[in-house]
């Protein structure tokens, strides 16, 4: 498929071509695990990052770092107990995309889930602020840059 012609020039090529390049080199890749938990008003959850850890104050999506040996889906379950009090099952997950994000001194690799079902009740146990948003008012909090990307996906999924 040709990336020039009459309908492209290329002087107005932009978007993806416009781009920097990123490389990594050497750095380590830590898996991170992330969900979309939605309510029944189509309302995703995100949490706001305590004072105390790395970028403070910056909302996410609910989630946290793969152990060696340990399957994303089984650290999501273990992390939203752990975090949020929750239980889900691995079957309840359904997967949605991904982000790639070269930091300073690693590559953060994130799969991202959608959930829709647990059991419990959402409280926030390690001194997080929780917030319901819809897709489209995510672009209003702060977050973490290998999480903006994500935005665009949810939005459109939901």
């Amino acid at each position: 498929m040709p990336t020039t012609g009459p309908d492209h020039p290329t002087d107005l090529m932009s978007g993806c071509f416009d781009a920097p390049f990123r490389k990594a080199d050497g750095l380590p890749t830590v898996l991170v695990v992330a969900v979309a938990l939605v309510d029944i008003d189509n309302r995703v959850l995100i949490a706001k990052r305590p004072e105390g850890k790395s970028m403070a104050g910056l909302w996410e999506f609910p989630g946290g770092k793969v152990h060696d040996g340990e399957l994303p889906e089984s650290a999501l379950v273990r992390e939203l107990r752990e975090e949020l009090g929750i239980d889900i099952t691995e079957s309840c997950l359904a997967p949605l995309t991904f982000a790639s994000h070269v930091y300073d001194d690693f590559h953060l690799l994130m799969p991202l889930y959608a959930c829709r079902i647990w059991k419990g009740t959402l409280t926030p146990l390690e001194g997080q602020e929780l917030k319901w948003v819809r897709p489209v008012r995510l672009v209003d909090y702060p977050m973490p840059p290998a999480d903006l990307p994500l935005i665009a996906m949810l939005r459109d999924y939901l």
